[in-house]
């Protein structure tokens, strides 16, 4: 639109703006504001791919030019009515644009944010209690509820999660203006790939005729009816029936099932799919006449397959009911199709034909009731070029007084209030319920250091299993600096998403590309004038760094009504940036490693040029402030000289542990290094600012940990950056901090700092967790002095081959191994490349062909039963899945032959290990699964748990786990019901007797233990996994195959000695498949 602010017009709209940042970056682009999400140029790479996605077929390694995704939006509306649906379907919707980008493109990994207001929890003496909209969820709600659903619908789908936000914030600057977030901010971002030759969707003349309009996935419901609408508007206008009639619900089991025929179109060879469209607002009467543009069909009623056969034509145009997408395909490509959904188990409807009328025509042709069109417009008229609105727009001056932050406030106090800040303390409560290894492809989560501590300032990961190619993302927001000054606030997030990035290698910073999400009460007088001015202010500052905006979107109703009063939700600009990673085993934590015996240097790296007064900071914040002066990013050449030399010291090993200086300011940096690393430290550091002011001053820079801190500094001086070293990291775990040569912090020690800065999280993880499991994590946290002492018995060694060496890599055709995978299964890519790495001809074998007897077991010697969520666990964890192997005669059969040969092999993990203790494959079958003696239950904390765990494997005679029997390692945990419970002594006794409970939980020093979070689910005596007496079949919870390369852990302690790059004591279990196959030829 056309903005004229105070009375004077702007040469340029806001997407104009945005778009022009484009001109001053590196022309990386592939996709910038247009399609369904933004792509930038990727490298050839390795992948694994089907043979053929219409029947079973083996995984083959293809070469392949592969672009980066990334796409972001909100749910904010339908979170704050319904906080658990509101989530799952923001997350949902994401999903599908990420896959509808193009012609169809892989999702990889996810992120999320929440923004709610203030949490009425003990100890937060800077809330206050006024009073809330009844339709609204309180802010305690919506984080643990909204989280849930986010990570719930992640989980089963199979999409970690791997970096995010959180805030909590409510203050009234004057008696008129009330500012929190009453209406929440859910956000969702996800990055993912696309194949170079599916990056451009057909295109479409008016004159087009023939093509195929189908509907993939989800059938059509009386649900988010109106949710477009409802979420335009401020909370509160709208009448309460509407806005929970609004709201949407989520089918995970559906988006998986509709995402497989996705990637099965994307590897047919030629893609059936010549255009794809997601479902979201506006329902079908949104997509479909934007997919038909500009040639126009007619789209027929009875062609719809009806979840609810009592939807009127007005419902099933406009309900926005979840997991569907439009698609365009030529008839000849229709059986292809068919025959990918049929065997995915996924909905399809032709529902229509490109007819060339410019005309979206809903007809009722063919209903019982007399034939009519009860939609009929001109797309020209809906979708053509509009006028450009004009947006009269008016400044409002808000009065700020200015910070009381003296010197005559107690600095303890002031740090404890800070650290318990959400903002600044651990997420801890958010992390361990979200899949952060699902799909093997992570290289950096959330999580680093022993203690798994939450402080990660980038995601990352690898393009695919067989390279260190990846792409890093990051997130930046500074809303409430924003509220004290708009322009400084943009910039600051601008600044703060590139301090994060900055800590993986990046091929080049005009490389990076972001997405800009504006979440704003816009239509509350003055705040249009602030967006725009904070729109300006980032677009400016971008082009003086070379990065660029390539996508975005808005939600600008941020507001509720409050009986007369309304309400602001602080407006907020999030920046997800993305980059091309050409190492992703050479990304820096923040943990502190003392990398010097014992001993790290510290250096610090101022990245703007002053301390400024703390508005809008944290420490202000905690004292129900907001300040008139917020800190800049005001030296954009200084900022990139810096920038680009932390890319250099990182490319060349010499930074072995760095942090960004945000939220809490330089003493909150430098201490979650601290606590991260579990380790101690002293600092010695001069300022001419007051100490309150430099300790809690929220100025870009780094702090980084070093071996050679005069060459470091040397280096960022050389390029005209003022870097000082500050101190070292040391074992001692005591914290000494001196300002201007006073102590500020004396000998404290880190774990009871730490304590408090995990109080906030852990009284969070106390309203969705049992209570017990939470105080053994909090005391475990506060008392563990050391890291796991990882200890292998046996040599990585791969298998051979007679007159052809290593077949390690490559496959090796003449064994066949069967990834068996059900409905809702997400385990089954990084499995088959697991095997395919130890020379396995891997097959993939959906359920549905066993069934349809398309595949038989004959051929395999091996089979594997993956985990996820199999018809999403409704009935209990794998029991859908047993009861489909147990009663469909041709799949009992299949299983009964494979097993009863001797020269075959199986592996259940976790939901597959969940499975096969269901089916009795450790003993004679039982009869039914109710008299089995032992069983998997819910984990002891009552959630999912996503653990990287130490186990050890015990003395055995495995196939897969024979010879590396007194190995400690780690390895990722993701489930919710995990715990082995025995019904009989006997039977537990007898595992251990005949070497059968040979994976096993243990704490730092190696011992079993049933102690959480060590153990994440309680089960018996530290079970992880029980094998047949012959050894032929093994069940574990854990997933070694998200584990088989070092770079996949979240932290390496100092007693193994991987490189990053090497592959990790996992890929010994699938080398001795392979070894025991041949030696049984």
């Amino acid at each position: 639109g056309e903005g004229v602010i105070d009375g004077v017009k702007k040469d340029k709209s806001m997407f104009e703006l945005c778009g022009g940042t484009l001109q001053h970056s590196n022309r990386n682009n592939i996709i910038a504001f247009h399609d369904n999400g933004s792509a930038i140029r990727g490298v050839e790479v390795d992948d694994i791919i089907v043979t053929d996605p219409m029947t079973s077929s083996c995984f083959v390694k293809k070469k392949k030019l592969k672009h980066l995704t990334l796409t972001a939006e909100t749910h904010n509306f339908p979170t704050g009515v319904a906080p658990f649906p509101g989530a799952t379907t923001g997350t949902g919707g994401r999903q599908r644009d990420q896959h509808s980008i193009g012609r169809g493109s892989s999702i990889t990994a996810g992120t999320a944010g929440y923004c709610v207001g203030q949490l009425h929890l003990p100890d937060l003496p800077w809330e206050d209690e006024w009073v809330l909209p009844s339709n609204l969820a309180h802010a305690a709600t919506i984080i643990i509820e909204g989280s849930n659903g986010a990570s719930d619908y992640g989980n089963k789908f199979g999409e970690p999660v791997i970096a995010g936000f959180f805030r909590s914030f409510g203050m009234k600057l004057s008696p008129h203006e009330r500012l929190e977030w009453l209406k929440p901010i859910m956000f969702s971002a996800g990055v993912g790939s696309i194949n170079d030759h599916h990056t451009s969707k057909y295109k479409l003349e008016p004159d087009t005729k023939g093509l195929l309009v189908a509907k993939l996935g989800g059938p059509p419901y009386r649900i988010g009816v109106g949710g477009g609408s409802a979420s335009s508007l401020m909370h509160g206008e709208n009448e309460d029936n509407r806005d929970y009639n609004a709201v949407q619900r989520g089918d995970p089991e559906m988006q998986q099932k509709l995402n497989r025929a996705i990637r099965g179109c994307i590897e047919l060879g030629e893609n059936p799919i010549l255009s794809i469209h997601d479902q979201g607002a506006g329902g079908n009467g949104n997509v479909l006449k934007e997919i038909v543009e500009p040639s126009g069909a007619k789209i027929f009623t009875k062609s719809f397959q009806l979840g609810d056969k009592s939807l009127s034509s007005l419902e099933l145009w406009t309900a926005e009911y979840q997991e569907s997408d439009a698609i365009l395909l030529d008839p000849g490509r229709f059986d292809d199709l068919r025959k990918i959904c049929d065997r995915e188990r996924c909905p399809l409807d032709v529902v229509g034909e490109l007819d060339g009328s410019g005309k979206i025509v809903l007809s009722e042709e063919g209903s019982s009731t007399q034939v009519r069109h009860p939609v009929d417009l001109e797309l020209d008229l809906v979708l053509g070029k509009m006028p450009q609105k004009v947006y009269n727009l008016s400044t409002v001056t808000r009065k700020l007084e200015q910070s009381i932050i003296t010197s005559q406030i107690d600095f303890d106090e002031a740090l404890s209030r800070v650290l318990r800040l959400p903002s600044v303390g651990s997420k801890r409560f958010l992390t361990n319920k979200v899949d952060r290894s699902v799909g093997g492809l992570i290289s950096q989560q959330q999580c680093v250091g022993p203690l798994h501590t939450p402080l990660a300032d980038v995601g990352v990961t690898a393009l695919t299993h067989f390279t260190t190619h990846g792409v890093a993302t990051a997130i930046g927001e500074q809303p409430i600096k924003m509220l004290v000054d708009v322009e400084r606030g943009a910039r600051m997030g601008v600044g703060e998403v590139m301090t994060n990035i900055v800590f993986a290698p990046i091929s080049d910073i005009k490389d990076v590309k972001c997405s800009a999400n504006w979440m704003w009460p816009a239509k509350v007088p003055g705040e249009g004038a602030r967006i725009r001015l904070a729109c300006e202010a980032m677009c400016s500052l971008m082009k003086e760094l070379g990065i660029a905006v390539d996508g975005g979107k808005d939600s600008l109703s941020m507001a509720a009504c409050v009986g007369e009063e309304i309400v602001k939700s602080p407006g907020n600009l999030v920046i997800s940036a993305y980059a091309p990673c050409y190492d992703i085993t050479m990304v820096v934590t923040p943990d502190l490693k003392r990398p010097n015996k014992g001993q790290g240097s510290l250096v610090y790296v101022p990245m703007s040029t002053f301390i400024s007064p703390p508005g809008g900071s944290a420490l202000a914040q905690c004292y129900k402030q907001l300040g008139s002066r917020t800190t800049d990013l005001d030296d954009s050449a200084l900022f990139v000289r810096a920038w680009k030399m932390t890319q250099q010291l990182i490319g060349e090993g010499l930074i072995s542990a760095g942090h960004d200086v945000s939220d809490g300011g330089f003493v909150t940096a430098l201490l979650e290094m601290g606590f991260a690393g579990n380790c101690g430290l002293k600092v010695d550091i001069e300022s001419e600012s007051s100490m309150l002011e430099f300790m809690f001053a929220e100025r870009l820079g780094l702090i980084l940990e070093c071996i050679d801190p005069m060459g470091v500094v040397g280096r960022y001086e050389g390029v005209g950056v003022s870097a000082v070293g500050i101190g070292v990291s040391d074992d001692t775990r005591q914290v000494t901090i001196k300002y201007n040569g006073s102590i500020v912090i004396n000998n404290r020690s880190i774990s009871l700092l730490r304590a408090t800065w995990e109080s906030t999280s852990f009284a969070l993880e106390r309203l969705q967790c049992e209570h017990s499991c939470v105080t053994s994590e909090e005391e475990w946290c506060a008392s563990c002095t050391t890291e796991p002492m990882y200890h292998v018995t046996f040599d990585v060694l791969p298998p051979t081959v007679p007159d052809k060496g290593e077949i390690v890599w490559r496959g090796f055709s003449d064994i066949h191994v069967a990834i068996i995978r059900e409905e809702g299964s997400n385990g089954d890519r990084e499995m088959a490349a697991a095997f395919y790495k130890s020379g396995f001809q891997a097959w993939d074998v959906p359920m549905e062909d066993l069934i349809s007897s398309k595949t038989t077991m004959d051929i395999f010697r091996g089979i594997v039963f993956v985990g996820g969520f199999s018809f999403a666990d409704v009935l209990g964890s794998a029991k859908g899945w047993a009861a489909c192997c147990r009663f469909n005669s041709k799949v009992r059969g299949e299983l009964a032959r494979f097993k009863s040969r001797n020269d075959t092999f199986s592996l259940g993990v976790c939901n597959g290990c969940q499975l096969m203790a269901l089916l009795g494959w450790f003993d004679d079958e039982a009869e039914d699964m109710s008299k089995l003696d032992y069983y998997l239950a819910p984990n002891n904390s009552g959630r999912f748990e996503s653990r990287f765990c130490s186990v050890r494997i015990e003395e055995n005679s495995s196939v897969m786990l024979g010879g590396m029997g007194g190995s400690v390692v780690g390895v990722w945990v993701a489930h919710g019901e995990g715990k082995f419970v025995f019904d009989s002594k006997d039977k537990l006794d007898s595992l251990f007797r005949n070497r059968q409970a040979l994976l096993r939980y243990v704490d730092h020093n190696g011992d079993p233990t049933e102690r959480y979070p060590l153990n994440p689910n309680g089960s018996t005596m530290g079970i992880a996994g029980i094998c047949s007496r012959d050894g032929r079949h093994l069940a574990v919870m854990p997933h070694p195959e998200r584990s088989i390369m070092t770079w996949q852990w979240p932290f390496v302690p100092k007693s193994c000695n991987n490189g990053k790059n090497d592959p990790s004591p996992w890929q010994q279990m699938f080398h001795n498949a392979m070894r025991w196959c041949q030696e049984e030829l």
